[in-house]
């Protein structure tokens, strides 16, 4: 899959293309659906299948105080849309000049003339161009008299709910991650390097793993089951997300004991990925260390039944 940073960076001999544009954050069931039938279109067709999306997140430019944290950074959401078949991926850096481009002339111009679009493919709540005043009414309207057909996708609801990143955001803010793998298609999961902990875990109850800094969507605080890559390697693993009230409850911090690992030397800029697969419990102050140590076992023997539930399933499969 092929990366364009900005507009000028296309290929003059790119071709002609089959594109869907939007910010695709956390490429959830709803865009997958999109994707993959315009990456269908676009071989029958033989034509170049793109999604354009944008950086930084428009909201975090116009209104920086109601802006989201991602469900996937940059570097996740293009890995998760070469997984789509994708032919090229163009990030148009968003500015505020960017934001005050009419509906009309982003169909014309940029969709039209510079990407060559063939077919242009939305979900129904698609909006675009200064103050979002294009809708995919307008678009489609736009289409036909700059080239190019659109295919409007209606509203992709699971259980009763919608799919879209709001919705899984805040079913991630209520420690909900079963529900938000279902709309997510996959687990969520946080990836960033090792880093430095204070000590507690070894010194006190048992050996985890923390992550680096993250500033992006993590599950509401509490305990969950998981699974953690460390480099290469993936464990069966028990993560609190919170503040560790038991020692103090002073600063944020993602930590994860691995099961069954045997201590290994971890390079400092190893990759770290924590998937969040259940919710066990709420972060709980103790009054003692040896109670939190008795609770950690605890956790870890409910990990590891619902680990021995899950690989027999996963053999059938």
């Amino acid at each position: 899959m092929q990366v364009f940073r900005k507009l000028d960076d296309l290929p003059s001999d790119l071709g002609p293309t089959l594109l869907s544009v939007g910010n695709f954050d956390g490429v959830h069931l709803a865009h997958q659906h999109v994707l993959c039938h315009m990456t269908e279109r676009a071989r029958e067709r033989r034509l170049v299948s793109m999604a354009v999306t944008f950086d930084p997140h428009p909201v975090r430019i116009l209104r920086p105080d109601l802006a989201p944290r991602l469900l996937t950074p940059l570097s996740a959401k293009l890995r998760l849309l070469e997984a789509e078949g994708l032919d090229a991926v163009l990030v148009i850096p968003f500015t505020r000049d960017l934001s005050l481009t009419p509906p009309q002339d982003f169909a014309e111009h940029v969709l039209g003339r510079q990407l060559r679009a063939m077919e242009v493919h939305e979900g129904a709540n698609f909006h675009f161009g200064h103050r979002a005043e294009g809708n995919v009414e307008r678009l489609a309207e736009f289409g036909r008299a700059f080239g190019f057909e659109v295919f409007i996708y209606p509203e992709m609801r699971l259980r009763g709910e919608p799919v879209s990143s709001s919705r899984i955001r805040e079913l991630l803010g209520e420690g909900r991650v079963s529900r938000a793998r279902h709309l997510l298609g996959r687990p969520f999961s946080v990836l960033a390097a090792v880093g430095r902990g204070r000590g507690f875990g070894q010194k006190f109850t048992v050996p985890t793993i923390n992550l680096g800094r993250y500033d992006e969507m993590t599950p509401a605080n509490g305990v969950y089951i998981t699974r953690t890559r460390l480099a290469e390697d993936c464990y069966d693993s028990v993560t609190n997300v919170g503040v560790r009230p038991t020692f103090g409850g002073e600063s944020f911090a993602i930590e994860s004991h691995l099961l069954d690992f045997h201590p290994v030397e971890v390079p400092g800029d190893a990759e770290v990925e924590i998937s969040f697969l259940h919710w066990l419990r709420p972060e709980i102050k103790f009054p003692a260390v040896e109670a939190l140590r008795k609770q950690i076992a605890r956790d870890a023997a409910r990990a590891r039944r619902f680990f021995s539930c899950l690989k027999p399933a996963s053999k059938m499969s």
